[in-house]
C-alpha cells in the first residue's frame, strides 16, 4: 500500500500502536494521524500484521541467564586487556643477531659490487677485449688506434711458420690487408 504520510509520522503511529509513546505524544498522534484516511489505513494494516504475528512468534529462551551471559563477556574483555598489557616475549640471541646481520650483509654486498665496478673502471681493462686461444699454435696480435677509432687483430699460425722456416723468426701467416679508413674508404696496408 502506498501512503502519502511522512516516514516519521508512520513511525510515530507504529510507536503509538505498540504503546511506546509518552501520554502527551500519544494523544497528539491519536488525534492527528489516526484521524486522516492514510493514518487509518496504515493503522489497520499494522493491527492486522501484529495480530498475524502475535500467535506465531517462536519463543526464544537463552541457555543461560542474562547475568551469566554478561559476566562471560566481561571476563573475555578482561582477558584481552591483560594480553595487551603483557610485554612481548624477548627475542633469542640468534634472532637479534639475524636482525643485525641481514642489513649488514646487504650493505656489504652492495659495497663489494661498487668496489669491483670502480676498480674495473680505474684499471681500464676490458674483459670483452681479452681473448683466450684454444690452440697454442695460433697467435694473435691486436692494434688499437684511438685517433681513427679502429682496432686491427692479426692472427698467425705458428705451426706453419716453424715448418716453413724452422730457424726464422715467427711471422704472421695471415694479416689484415685492407682496413677501412674512418671515412669508409678502404686503406690498403
Amino acid at each position: 500500500m502506498k501512503s502519502n504520510m511522512k516516514h516519521d509520522d508512520q513511525l510515530k503511529l507504529q510507536a503509538w500502536l505498540d504503546g511506546e509513546l509518552p501520554a502527551r505524544e500519544a494523544a497528539e498522534v491519536q488525534a492527528g494521524l489516526a484521524a486522516t484516511a492514510d493514518g487509518r489505513a496504515l493503522l489497520a494494516e499494522l493491527r492486522n500484521t501484529t495480530a498475524a504475528l502475535s500467535g506465531h512468534e517462536a519463543g526464544v529462551t537463552l541457555p543461560e541467564s542474562r547475568e551469566f551471559f554478561w559476566s562471560k563477556i566481561e571476563r573475555q574483555i578482561a582477558r584481552e586487556a591483560a594480553a595487551i598489557d603483557r610485554p612481548a616475549p624477548g627475542l633469542s640471541w640468534l634472532a637479534r643477531l639475524r636482525r643485525q646481520l641481514i642489513p649488514l650483509t646487504g650493505f656489504a654486498t652492495v659495497t663489494v659490487v661498487c668496489g669491483v665496478v670502480t676498480l674495473h673502471s680505474l684499471t681500464g681493462t676490458d674483459p670483452v677485449a681479452e681473448m683466450e686461444l684454444a690452440n697454442e699454435d695460433i697467435g694473435a696480435c691486436t692494434y688499437h688506434d684511438q685517433a681513427n677509432k679502429m682496432t686491427v687483430v692479426w692472427f698467425s699460425d705458428r705451426s706453419r711458420a716453424t715448418e716453413a722456416a724452422p730457424d726464422a723468426e715467427i711471422l704472421p701467416a695471415m694479416a689484415v690487408e685492407s682496413v677501412a679508413a674512418p671515412d669508409g674508404t678502404p686503406d690498403a696496408k
